[in-house]
């Protein structure tokens, strides 16, 4: 049944990992139920990564007529959060942490969805941390949110079992989509109190951190499994970075194989039945697409093509 009643505020761009592109499932969804959406709040303070590139949020405001507010600082938006007199506020990837006095404006609070198995993986990064570490399961949590990060109570946690394959992009679109059918199923029993949060073990916590523009240089030294985790993770943003042929390219897509030779030193090429195969501290990465810098995505083949004579020294 179409919901009518119970006005919401939604606060977050969707983009659950930095460089992440997304269609605003939740808000879109929201919407398409019939909850009143009285305005849309997004951070304007964007990497420059993102500043290329038009909210997709703001596309879904603009279609459906909806406020679109971009404080510098919420606090400056407070009485007019007020004046909307909404019972709930949703967030999805706010970027910021919501101070209380804005939390208390909301009489059910302000309900966030969360890319991981809360209480493990709070913080800013935990789509790219469970496909760095290898990890075998993630999943979403529906928090009550709190002042302190990540902390708040949970309403109900989806759990999504991983092939060790996903890229970030894969992850997002796949999180978000659990993400927001878990809050349109128990929304209104948030919105009616007939559901109570359970509190986090806050003794099991995890937390991941930022990752910054260098974690994208690859380091020849590392381990090949660690190496081809960090093209899935980086992907899109900050890339995996590298060196071939005298020219910087970001490796895209690779897989790993063992090697057998001990006297070959980390970061040394080789062509291998059209691959570019490039030894690691244990093992080796294959290299099977690239984007060298101010050019589209190619094969390694494609690569290869074009710079056979300076791949290998």
């Amino acid at each position: 049944m179409k919901q009518t009643s119970k006005p919401i505020v939604f606060f977050g761009n969707e983009r659950l990992a930095t460089g992440a592109i997304t269609t605003a499932p939740t808000l879109t969804r929201l919407i398409e139920e019939g909850y009143s959406v009285k305005a849309i709040v997004a951070s304007n303070d964007f990497s420059a990564s993102r500043k290329q590139r038009s909210l997709e949020v703001a596309e879904v405001a603009q279609k459906h007529n909806i406020p679109l507010l971009l404080p510098k600082n919420l606090k400056e938006i407070s009485e007019e959060l007020r004046a909307l007199k909404a019972e709930i506020g949703v967030l999805v990837a706010y970027g910021k942490m919501i101070p209380q006095s804005i939390i208390d404006i909301f009489p059910c609070g302000i309900v966030n969805i969360h890319p991981s198995l809360l209480p493990l993986h709070r913080g800013p990064t935990p789509i790219e941390s469970v496909i760095l570490k290898g990890e075998q399961q993630t999943g979403v949590s529906l928090m009550k949110l709190v002042k302190a990060m990540d902390a708040g109570p949970i309403y109900v946690q989806k759990t999504l079992n991983l092939t060790g394959a996903e890229t970030k992009q894969e992850l997002v679109d796949t999180l978000l989509k659990m993400g927001s059918e878990a809050l349109l199923s128990v929304l209104p029993d948030i919105l009616t109190s007939n559901i109570e949060p359970k509190p986090q073990n806050d003794s099991m916590a995890t937390y991941d951190s930022l990752i910054d523009k260098k974690a994208g240089y690859i380091d020849w030294q590392k381990p090949a499994i660690q190496l081809e985790r960090e093209i899935r993770a980086y992907a899109l943003w900050p890339g995996s970075r590298t060196t071939l042929a005298g020219k910087e390219v970001t490796i895209t897509q690779a897989h790993i194989r063992p090697i057998s030779q001990t006297d070959v030193l980390p970061g040394a090429v080789r062509l291998v039945n059209k691959a570019i195969e490039i030894a690691t501290k244990d093992g080796a990465l294959i290299v099977d697409s690239l984007k060298p810098a101010g050019k589209s995505e190619m094969s390694a083949a494609a690569f290869i093509a074009g710079h056979k004579k300076n791949l290998v020294q």
